[in-house]
């Protein structure tokens, strides 16, 4: 089977040194198969045309290549009803109606003292069993939906997360919100599957994500691609780099003078 690795940033801010650096290590795991780029754009509130454009941009200045057209997620979105709605028949989603401030009081505990997951606060459940109207999210009920253990492929390596962790430390995780009508969860799946992606190249950070998209591949009998979560590149601070970093972004040093092996040598290839 062929290697296909993809690059998908949101185009809501500049690209950073550490989309150079993830985005340059997925173009050298593909060596040999195929490179493609995927725009995450279904935050249609912050997305921006000139963040495409940027996008594009640096991405050839730094010596990447990919086929066009560039598939875009905001195209996507009846696949992603589709997925929900096989979610839904299934039995296996609720309506929510919380919001933070709901959830928060419902944790009855300081913001520091709550249990956290890879979305943030673990949510308590409120919503469970009730049939909520005028929902402002549409919630996976975790405790049906894994059946067993979960186990993915870190490289060679098989990671195994326990159905309690799913349960307890991950929890009934969103899958679509009323003003997107997706999550970033049930896009990436999806959207995996229908490239052929068979190698996802992407930060430590969404590490903790991964055994919610093996479940979600499961659930809709999508294939598993095999994960490689690379290190993450930090200021001086030792905090990682986000969209607000521009005094990092890569257009800034082109601007300013520097060479695509400048960036290389900045993020340690």
């Amino acid at each position: 089977m062929a290697h296909v690795e993809r690059f998908a940033p949101s185009p809501t801010g500049p690209l950073h040194l550490g989309h150079a650096f993830s985005a340059l290590t997925a173009w050298e795991r593909a060596k040999g198969g195929q490179f493609l780029l995927r725009l995450e754009d279904i935050d249609t509130a912050r997305s921006r045309e000139e963040y495409v454009q940027a996008i594009f941009d640096d991405l050839h200045w730094l010596g990447l290549e990919w086929p066009e057209p560039v598939l875009r997620q905001s195209t996507r979105l009846p696949a992603y009803r589709d997925a929900l709605k096989r979610l839904h028949d299934m039995g296996l989603t609720y309506a929510c109606t919380c919001t933070r401030r709901d959830i928060a009081e419902a944790l009855g505990a300081p913001q520091e003292g709550v249990p956290l997951g890879p979305d943030g606060v673990i949510y308590p459940g409120t919503c469970r069993g009730q049939n909520r109207q005028g929902a402002a999210a549409i919630r996976l009920d975790m405790a049906k939906a894994v059946t067993g253990d979960i186990t993915w492929l870190e490289g060679d390596t098989p990671v195994t997360t326990s159905r309690e962790e799913m349960i307890e430390g991950i929890g009934d995780v969103v899958l679509a919100r009323k003003d997107i009508g997706t999550s970033y969860h049930l896009s990436v799946v999806v959207d995996d599957a229908f490239q052929g992606i068979t190698h996802v190249t992407r930060g430590e950070d969404l590490r903790d994500a991964t055994p919610i998209h093996r479940l979600l591949q499961d659930l809709l009998g999508l294939p598993a691609p095999v994960y490689h979560h690379h290190r993450l590149i930090r200021d001086e601070n030792g905090k990682r780099l986000a969209k607000r970093d521009d005094a990092r972004a890569i257009g800034k040093y082109r601007d300013e003078g520097a060479t695509p092996d400048d960036i290389r040598k900045m993020v340690g290839l």
